[in-house]
């Protein structure tokens, strides 16, 4: 095999792995628009003037905080996500020790 052929083989494989990949991204784009639709379609009427005024002075007070007041917030977010992973691993451990015993 000649070092043309090696070459013209490599290049062919990335062409053709190009054309996998960009099919690939044809069909995520292709979710991601049927998902957002399909968001828009199920909310359709319950955006209302309130919920989008409300929606932006919170964005504009999260945009205004101070460092503190961010890391606080956050510290808060990840305890409550701990607590809820403690008690699905309380369930859990609940179901294991219920299977054992049956």
């Amino acid at each position: 095999m000649g070092i043309k052929s090696f070459f013209k083989n490599a290049f062919s494989d990335m062409k053709e792995g190009a054309k996998a990949q960009h099919q690939v991204a044809k069909a995520e784009v292709a979710a991601v628009k049927a998902e957002a639709k399909a968001t828009f379609e199920e909310n359709r009427g319950r955006n209302t003037f309130a919920k989008a005024k409300a929606d932006a002075k919170k964005s504009w007070d999260d945009a205004h905080m101070t460092h503190s007041e961010r890391a606080a917030k956050m510290q808060q977010e990840r305890d409550a996500q701990i607590a809820a992973a403690n008690d699905r691993k309380a369930a859990a451990e609940a179901r294991i020790k219920a299977a054992k015993l049956n």
